[in-house]
């Protein structure tokens, strides 16, 4: 007959990052006896910078650059709630051509975040092809790249404004990418939200 005993020893566990796609995010490195959490050290990863840090050393326009490092899939949020607010206590009033870029860029940014969050998805749960297709769509970073001179970590947005204008020929470019993606828009919803398969996983 065989007893079963529980076992009063020190138990050291890793809780978190749940998978290895899923870098910068909290690590807890837990001591346990028996359910009780006698220890924690937290490893708060690659993307926590120390950002409240930097900010303590430097003015608001100095430190402007450092704010597209909070989230790097859609750095235009993070800028763009970094100069929101000195205009709203300023009283500062934006022109209305660039509060208009702004819009265009935040919501080129938040497809971008999107798409960057849909490939690594579908290839967690075994989805390879989709993965491919996300990031076909290269163009929506040309435009960021034509427009702020970069493909990612824009440095674009000013307390005010913008830091330049748009370039000659990028409406059209953007465009251009609208009736491209729109169609790719359908050929994702029958790869994924409607595939028989993707439904059973998720």
């Amino acid at each position: 007959m065989n007893i079963s005993t529980t076992r009063n020893d020190i138990m050291i566990i890793n809780m978190g990052p749940h998978h290895p796609s899923m870098h910068g995010v909290l690590r807890l490195i837990v001591t346990l006896d028996g359910e009780d959490v006698i220890a924690c050290e937290p490893i708060l990863g690659y993307l926590h910078r120390g950002m409240e840090k930097i900010a303590e050393n430097r003015t608001i326009i100095q430190y402007l650059p450092y704010v597209t490092h909070w989230d790097y899939l859609a750095t235009m949020f993070t800028k763009a709630i970094t100069v929101n607010g000195p205009e709203q206590l300023g009283n500062i009033q934006v022109p209305e051509r660039a509060s208009y870029i702004r819009v265009i860029m935040l919501e080129l940014s938040r497809i971008a975040s999107h798409l960057l969050w849909l490939g690594p998805f579908m290839s967690n749960i075994g989805a390879q092809t989709p993965f491919f297709y996300i990031f076909r769509e290269r163009e929506l970073y040309d435009l960021f790249e034509a427009a702020t001179g970069m493909r990612m970590m824009h440095n674009f947005f000013r307390i005010g404004g913008l830091a330049i204008d748009l370039p000659y020929g990028w409406v059209d470019k953007c465009y251009d990418f609208w009736d491209y993606f729109l169609i790719k828009l359908v050929e994702y919803q029958k790869v994924i939200s409607r595939n028989p398969i993707f439904l059973e996983w998720v």
